[in-house]
């Protein structure tokens, strides 16, 4: 009976999954379509010129984001460009060659030179030698956060104190005090993987989730903490799968307030889909795969594969599946007309004559 049971219930999977999963595409960027870490409509043209040997576009796209304190937008292209210059040494050594002191040339020679250094077995001592760019960086242009969110990144490489992370973290703050990239690297070393523990992190995300500005992806720090304790993959208690669940319920409220398809929030959006994945909630995870459009972002899958845009896209059907098997199937038309017979047969012909 028990092995009756248990294949009925697979053939009703199955038949779900078979009725259902092919509707539920729509919405959902064809996957051919979507794509990993794509740049947003000021970025892309300046990265077309850049593989053309052009650093002018750049240069111009991150005066105006100084000029104008665009300092989340700023940190972004300021990433973008050094991943590209990684692999292009002569672009940025001729921008730099043409204007050695260029305020915005520097900070992404300082990114790019972190970088480099985060990836070498001998990081602490390579990074260590790399605190006078970071200064001049900070010092070409002292409003502007990013060079501290560098310098973040830079003390969790070299095993910097609690003491002179919070003091470079003063630092960050002042300049811009919901600033979403030196929170991240804030996060980042309050780690349990780094120089923290889950509770810290998340007491940290939480709090600067409360203080954040509307719509600020501050807001998202705490599902991004949820994330990271899920990539751990330590055994957890009760309460923290309640944090991890309030997390996610704070970024579904923070993702409905951008449009479907915004490359702003994808990153978020990305973070909020696997944690919704982690935690079986399939349908909230497939609102946000259609909310995301076709911005794939290397992170969380990255975490977990070598391939993360195929891991999305599993990922993806994974949602709809789940969705699929569980939505009942449609009731047979001829059901209601066949149960009242059932029930008139069992009844017999004296309680049927006598209605």
């Amino acid at each position: 009976m028990v092995r009756t049971m248990s294949l009925l219930r697979v053939l009703i999977r199955t038949a779900r999954m078979m009725r259902h999963t092919p509707r539920l595409a729509a919405g959902l960027t064809p996957a051919e379509s979507v794509l990993l870490d794509a740049p947003d409509e000021r970025l892309a043209p300046v990265l077309v010129a850049a593989a053309a040997g052009e650093y002018g576009p750049a240069a111009e796209l991150l005066a105006a984001t100084r000029e104008s304190a665009e300092w989340e937008n700023r940190d972004r292209y300021v990433v973008r460009l050094a991943a590209f210059a990684r692999n292009r040494d002569e672009w940025l050594g001729n921008w730099l060659a043409a204007s050695p002191r260029d305020t915005d040339a520097l900070v992404v020679k300082a990114e790019l030179a972190v970088r480099r250094a985060w990836e070498s077995p001998a990081r602490p001592e390579l990074l260590r030698e790399l605190a006078p760019l970071i200064d001049a960086a900070a010092e070409a242009e002292p409003g502007d956060p990013v060079p501290w969110r560098i310098a973040l990144d830079h003390a969790r490489g070299t095993h910097a104190t609690h003491t002179a992370f919070e003091s470079l973290w003063e630092q960050a703050v002042r300049r811009s005090s919901h600033h979403y990239g030196c929170h991240v690297a804030a996060l980042k070393y309050l780690s349990a993987q780094w120089y923290g523990s889950h509770r810290e992190c998340f007491d940290f995300a939480e709090k600067a989730a409360e203080d954040a500005l509307p719509g600020s992806l501050v807001q998202a720090l705490p599902v991004r903490a949820a994330c990271v304790q899920l990539l751990g993959g330590a055994p957890r208690t009760s309460v923290q799968d309640d944090r991890i669940d309030a997390a996610a319920d704070l970024a579904v409220t923070l993702s409905h307030e951008y449009g479907p398809g915004d490359p702003w929030p994808a990153e978020m959006r990305n973070l909020l889909a696997y944690v919704l994945m982690a935690r079986g909630r399939w349908e909230e995870a497939l609102t946000q795969f259609r909310l995301i459009g076709p911005y794939a972002t290397s992170f969380p899958w990255s975490s977990v594969t070598e391939d993360p845009l195929d891991r999305f896209l599993r990922t993806r059907d994974s949602a709809r599946i789940e969705v699929a098997s569980a939505t009942p199937l449609p009731a047979w038309p001829g059901r209601a007309h066949y149960a009242r017979r059932q029930d008139r047969r069992e009844r017999g012909p004296a309680t049927a004559a006598g209605r």
